[in-house]
């Protein structure tokens, strides 16, 4: 199977959408399966070989990290009528999605898309909430075609269900859990960030407003005393929100920026409780990893993270934005060991079982069973 993937984010970008393609690209390519993707040309040093094809770009206003790409159509078109795609994946809506769908119509290639960011709750966070409807109206016209819609999560399914959308389809999502385990050298990583308090806290996620931060700083600092005294918080990730996060700080905060691999793995495994107080996920890949870490989550009780905390089992759901919920919620693990101890053990189990290698096999059946309806033409 030939499987041409038309992104507005992709590698080395830092996003959950970039790092889930990548993934899955890694995955194509060790299992012999040819592939192109067409993505823009990154603001970090972009990744260059015969499989990738990039273009010159602008950040997108609502998510800079997702860039609005000027894509050469003749060349686009040149390339897919020398690979010959036996399907299209467009995964996001924006100038290369556009791309996508515009050449699969026009060449007759069948094509399916994935829904990974739901930018609607996002346009609540900048103030643009009245442009609602015609963000809907367009995602409407833009997802007709496609043969299948791949969502994260159940809780995202119903969503689009509720807004008319049909053809759903879950793609969820896997974690390393080779990489993310609980086993890493806590002390080690105590004298790197000089962390000398009881407790570790951690939070990873872009720092913007749609990953409802100011709930996370709220909680920073309302904290009883005696828990507040004996926490440290190690913060990672980068954004809009940053600077002003920083300036209102406490001196018992790290701000670690971006990591990953190796060190990412770390703070994972060497934090007591996970806090992601994100009400706008479709899925939320850094709670799965702080479970595979063996770090319960404190999470939104919305979206996609509903779906993946087990409540008294693996973490907490809190009411969204509501930060006492989430203090209580923080005070009643870590007063309890043995609670805490539980939670980190049936946090590990959940994340074995969610293996990226059965998640794209099954897109995969997905893709098969997609192509059963038509004969692609080559125009």
């Amino acid at each position: 199977m030939r499987i041409a993937i038309f992104t507005d984010t992709f590698a080395p970008d830092v996003n959950g959408v970039a790092r889930t393609l990548k993934r899955y690209t890694d995955y194509l390519e060790e299992n012999g399966y040819e592939y192109r993707v067409f993505a823009p040309v990154s603001t970090k040093e972009s990744m260059f070989s015969s499989h990738i094809h990039r273009f010159t770009s602008l950040p997108f206003f609502l998510y800079p990290e997702c860039r609005l790409a000027l894509p050469n159509m003749l060349q686009v078109k040149a390339e897919l009528q020398r690979f010959k795609p036996d399907i299209i994946h467009v995964a996001t809506p924006f100038n290369i999605g556009l791309c996508g769908l515009h050449y699969a119509k026009k060449l007759g290639i069948p094509i399916v898309g994935s829904y990974h960011t739901d930018f609607d709750q996002y346009l609540e966070y900048y103030d643009f909430h009245f442009l609602s409807k015609v963000l809907w109206k367009y995602m409407h016209w833009f997802h007709k075609p496609l043969r299948k819609i791949f969502v994260p999560s159940n809780e995202t399914l119903e969503q689009l269900k509720r807004k008319g959308f049909s053809n759903l389809r879950i793609w969820g999502r896997g974690v390393d859990c080779n990489l993310l385990h609980p086993n890493y050298n806590k002390d080690e990583f105590r004298h790197k960030y000089q962390i000398k308090e009881k407790y570790i806290l951690s939070y990873v996620g872009r720092l913007a407003p749609e990953k409802d931060i100011k709930t996370l700083m709220e909680i920073t600092k309302k904290l009883p005393k005696q828990i507040h005294d004996n926490v440290h918080w190690v913060i990672v990730g980068d954004g809009p929100s940053k600077e002003e996060m920083q300036k209102n700080a406490h001196e018992n905060i790290t701000f670690a920026g971006y990591v990953n691999g190796v060190e990412l793995a770390k703070i994972y495994s060497c934090s007591d409780l996970f806090i992601f107080p994100s009400p706008t996920e479709t899925f939320g890949n850094v709670v799965l990893e702080a479970l595979a870490s063996g770090t319960p989550v404190i999470g939104a009780n919305s979206g996609g993270v509903k779906n993946i905390i087990k409540p008294l089992e693996n973490g907490y759901l809190c009411e969204p934005k509501k930060t006492e919920h989430f203090i209580q919620a923080i005070i009643h693990i870590l007063e309890d060991y043995s609670l805490r101890n539980k939670m980190g053990e049936a946090a590990r189990e959940y994340a074995l079982t969610q293996t990226w290698d059965q998640i794209f096999e099954g897109l995969i059946k997905e893709y098969e069973d997609a192509l059963d309806e038509k004969h692609i033409r080559y125009a």
